[in-house]
């Protein structure tokens, strides 16, 4: 598929291999939200095999943002990044920019999120720290799309 070859960047053309590596890292958050979320409503409870705190920050007071899930603003997020990329895989070139907004406000949200667990919950769940991570490479992605564009 050659969809991705077409179009430019600031500084040069966009390589495939950009929103391919979004595409996958957004699904992998999407997979992570969606499954916190269902936890959230069924209420079950969430197993941390690899760090004690999960239920103390899925059932703090900001585990929920005007009742809705703060994983499923989450899912709505890395779906919203996953479309993106995807769109601008098949040659949309003008949402790069618009997906590096979006990862770039998620990686604000994750912060503030890694902040509240850290110093206001004291507690860590290693299913936020994975969505962080997750995040964190999307935005890695879409700066080194712009350091290293396709000559």
């Amino acid at each position: 598929m050659n969809g991705a070859a077409n179009g430019s960047t600031s500084g040069g053309r966009l390589h495939a291999a950009f929103p391919v590596s979004a595409c996958v890292a957004a699904l992998a958050g999407l997979a992570d939200s969606a499954y916190l979320t269902a936890k959230h409503y069924t209420g079950n409870e969430v197993p941390c095999s690899l760090i004690t705190g999960c239920e103390k920050v899925l059932t703090s007071s900001y585990a929920e943002i005007f009742g809705i899930p703060t994983a499923m603003f989450g899912a709505l997020a890395y779906f919203a990044a996953f479309s993106l990329a995807l769109l601008v895989f098949y040659g949309n070139r003008g949402l790069w920019n618009v997906f590096g907004a979006l990862v770039a406000l998620m990686a604000v949200f994750t912060v503030w999120l890694i902040y509240l667990q850290a110093f206001v919950i004291e507690a860590f769940c290693q299913f936020c720290l994975l969505s962080a991570l997750t995040t964190f490479t999307l935005l890695a992605i879409f700066i080194a799309s712009k350091f290293f564009p396709r000559r």
